[in-house]
């Protein structure tokens, strides 16, 4: 047969006119968390709609236009359709009042910059965890009516599609996205033309698209090399979520910080508040010094207005996890630039000085360079303060600037629908208004228990009729034969949804122990044994291309599926993605997560299972020490971390294996006669009752509002203001406080006095060579507690002492303080000085201190 030539045609259909906003609405990623609209583009054509993975701009451009004509006509649709108007209208409408916006001023803006971006499945510019807590985090922004802009990288392939074979090999699969069918468009100056921005690589300049999404009521800038000005190499930078080397990763984040603070500056956008989200996006912070030192000031003063409006945000628990790249890297990228920073080549390479490293670390810039830094739950705050004691050396960690604001998740994007009535009916029809307070979610206790049990099988239903599609396709893909299938899936059924499944869906990092479950198989062997007790394990989840022990984990628990006594009782479950997880998180009876103790930052999927009424069983670390209580799930201790690891997986897979044995499965299968465990569903209002309104990303963002957000504002105003007169003060005050604070010293005067009675007072007398300070730089103080000890601050009193004059020629000052104790009983106190500035973010900031 003859060659011939394929030649291709897209013939795009005409929206009616009286549909004309469904363009409006393919075009606001707001779909991705409202249902409804989802649900309308669907009942135009459902299978299109799937095999364009809920795309709805893809969609318009595919769909018959007889079906857009038919759907106009159609009374039902028209009156879904005007019904998503309004509420659509309503939502982006400007509030009349909002708590949440109060303290901030006309002209304040938030940016906030990530490398990825997870808001739906049809807009893959996300790999994990990272990706999904900033798509929440600008849903809860857009939410709460936040002055609020987002910055990332706009990638052409994105994370990839994973397969699994027969052997459990998992096989990445890139697919290019088109962006006409992506929710996004060009940013464009007020002559039509398209805003570019550039910047240096090592002999060469780069060019940057600035495009723009709509995420309800936020916008979120994303940056694009893919450009025909460009190198082949160069238009690939911007290709790959996570993909390639060093080199890829530096170059990366040079567009994503340099880039960004550049394309805002390009299209006149001033932030008064900048977060950085990880690492990735720290060299904006140069850019942003940078812009202020070819303004005429010095690095000290640019470098003190840049950090003092900064939010840092990490969510690495292990030091090795932080970007880095070493000086002989850096400084082909940075020889041109750092002296436009006023810097030479030592001073800028310190920016990234990091304790027991060589190498330039991005966590590192961002300490130095921001005044607000946070990690991600309780147990994560401590551990970064202890990873990044060292940038404040002389500071206790548990004082050091170095704070937490534990993770949430959006709860209309994770919340299942089938909730929605339920609330309604029975604990009131607002409240979705009250999503952060705990004691309105105490009326949960009201739902009767056999309409709250429907719930929850019904869920479960849906998760298992998606699970039994995946399998079968993966299954006949894999050559297997039909035959088998019942097999495989005879505990997934949905039409008898009675079965203990217990859910572990998450990217397979080694340190989060996929196989702590199968530490002992004789044991688990007898668990999964009881036919009239079954319990379904469901796995899920990606490793890393690069990652060969995360993708071994997927392979030994394929292999472990295979066994005769494990068959269909053990599913593994290929291409994971945030279509599946909404299904599994709402679906499952049981949430696992067994993390090596302290690794996990916070974990979000958890939350999303427990807001969907799934019982957490769970290792305490991240945000299940903080939100687990007794009887809202079950907790796995960790032993110390000072023992082996695999003595630890030993005894930690222990008490796995005795809550299962003797609290979860007995606790499921304690039916009544209406065929639920009354127990179980108590458990599970529970759950919903005490941690949704807590572990909900309206608090998260509500806590950085008041914690980072509107102080950043306010330390904006105080520093940028009148010429940068602030920061010139602060970084002059700071230089001198340096070159001084090394023979600055402390002694006693007085006697110490060892006992005396309640609400009397003691006179405590204090010498302080000040080495050419001022009494004013200066903070003394004695920190009094039961016993203390100096690594227990936070239980401490504080008095501060009044400074009474020179005492001796040599300028020492004499500070005294009468202390009244507050406290009974045997007490210790000691006794320090520190820097003191009224305009300092953080009293500890300078990371200086002396102890008596």
């Amino acid at each position: 047969m003859q060659k011939s030539t394929p030649f291709v045609l897209e013939v795009t259909p005409r929206i009616p006119e009286r549909l004309a906003r469904l363009e409006e609405l393919s075009n606001n990623l707001w779909y991705g968390w409202d249902l409804p609209t989802r649900d309308l583009f669907s009942r135009i054509h459902r299978t299109l709609w799937e095999s364009v993975g809920q795309n709805p701009k893809d969609f318009l451009r595919r769909v018959d236009e007889q079906r857009l004509i038919d759907a106009a006509e159609d009374p039902t649709f028209l009156a879904n359709y005007n019904r998503i108007l309004s509420a659509y209208d309503t939502y982006h409408a400007k509030p009349i009042r909002s708590p949440y916006i109060e303290d901030f001023v006309e002209d304040d803006l938030i940016a906030y910059f990530c490398a990825e971006f997870g808001f739906h499945e049809s807009f893959p510019i996300y790999s994990g965890g990272l990706g999904i807590l900033a798509g929440d985090h600008c849903k809860s922004a857009s939410d709460m009516h936040l002055p609020f802009v987002g910055v990332g990288l706009l990638y052409r392939q994105g994370y990839f599609y994973q397969t699994i074979d027969s052997d459990g090999n998992q096989h990445a699969i890139y697919t290019d996205s088109e962006f006409d069918n992506l929710p996004i468009s060009p940013v464009l100056r007020a002559d039509a033309s398209e805003i570019h921005v550039s910047v240096d690589m090592p002999g060469r300049v780069v060019e940057i698209k600035v495009w723009q999404a709509r995420i309800g009521n936020v916008t979120l800038y994303l940056l694009d090399t893919d450009l025909a000005q460009n190198s082949l190499h160069d238009r690939g930078i911007t290709h790959r979520l996570y993909g390639g080397d060093k080199t890829m990763r530096i170059e990366q984040e040079i567009v994503l910080g340099i880039g960004g603070a550049r394309a805002l500056a390009a299209m006149g956008v001033k932030p008064t508040a900048w977060h950085i989200n990880e690492g990735h996006a720290a060299f904006m912070l140069l850019e942003r010094i940078r812009q202020l030192t070819e303004q005429g000031l010095d690095f000290s003063a640019a470098h003190e207005a840049v950090a003092a409006n900064t939010i840092f945000t990490t969510h690495t628990p292990v030091p090795a996890g932080h970007d880095h790249f070493n000086h002989g890297m850096m400084l082909p990228y940075f020889e041109n630039y750092h002296p436009q920073l006023k810097l030479d080549r030592d001073g800028f390479l310190a920016l990234g000085n990091a304790p027991d490293s060589s190498d330039f670390n991005m966590t590192a810039l961002a300490i130095h360079c921001s005044r607000f830094q946070n990690g991600v739950s309780r147990i994560h705050g401590r551990v970064s303060s202890e990873i990044c004691g060292e940038l404040w050396p002389e500071i206790e960690e548990e004082e050091s600037p170095m704070s937490y604001i534990t993770n949430g998740v959006h709860m209309p994007t994770f919340l299942a629908k089938e909730w929605v009535e339920v609330f309604e009916r029975f604990i009131g029809w607002d409240w979705s208004q009250h999503q952060t307070d705990v004691g309105f979610w105490e009326k949960m206790t009201v739902v009767p228990d056999h309409q709250f049990w429907s719930v929850r099988e019904s869920l479960k239903s849906r998760m298992l009729q998606l699970i039994r599609q995946l399998v079968t396709q993966q299954h006949l893909r894999n050559h297997g034969s039909e035959a088998h299938i019942d097999r495989i899936l005879k505990y997934a059924d949905p039409a008898n949804p009675n079965v203990l499944t217990i859910g572990f869906a998450r990217r397979f990092a080694t340190y989060k122990r996929a196989l702590l479950l199968f530490e002992n198989l004789d044991w688990l062997r007898q668990l999964l044994s009881d036919e009239e007790r079954p319990v379904l394990f469901i796995f899920a989840g990606k490793a890393h291309p690069a990652d060969i022990p995360g993708q071994d984990l997927i392979r030994r628990i394929t292999h472990i599926s295979r066994m005769p006594e494990f068959e269909g009782k053990i599913l593994m479950l290929e291409g994971y993605d945030l279509r599946l997880a909404r299904r599994l998180v709402a679906g499952v009876d049981v949430w696992l997560n067994n993390p090596l103790y302290p690794l996990e930052a916070s974990g979000t999927s958890g939350m999303k299972a427990a807001m969907n009424g799934v019982l957490n069983l769970s290792v305490l670390d991240g945000w299940w020490d903080e939100g687990y209580d007794g009887e809202n799930g079950w907790a796995i201790k960790p032993v110390s971390e000072s023992l082996p690891e695999s003595q630890r997986n030993r005894e930690e897979s222990q008490t796995l294996y005795e809550l299962l044995q003797d609290q979860v499965i007995p606790t499921y299968y304690a039916r009544n006669k209406m065929g639920y465990s009354p127990k179980w569903v108590t458990m599970s209002k529970r759950a919903i009752a005490t941690l949704l309104p807590r572990f909900n990303s309206t608090r998260m963002v509500g806590e950085y509002v008041a914690k980072a957000y509107v102080p950043a504002t306010r330390q904006y105003s105080r520093y940028w203001g009148e010429e940068f007169q602030g920061a010139r003060t602060v970084a002059d005050w700071k230089a001198a406080v340096r070159q001084a604070w090394h023979q600055v010293s402390l002694r006693r005067l007085d006697c110490a006095q060892h006992s005396i009675m309640f609400k009397d007072s003691v006179r405590i007398e204090v010498g302080v060579n000040l080495n050419g300070l001022q009494a004013s730089d200066v903070q003394v103080e004695l920190v009094m507690a039961h016993h203390i000890r100096k690594e227990k601050l936070h239980n401490s009193h504080r008095y501060t002492f009044e400074v009474q004059g020179e005492i001796n020629e040599q300028g020492e000052h004499l500070f005294v303080l009468d202390l009244m104790p507050k406290l009974c009983g045997k007490l210790e106190y000691r006794i320090r000085i520190y820097p003191r500035h009224p305009m300092l973010t953080h009293p500890f900031e300078m990371g200086l201190m002396h102890w008596l």
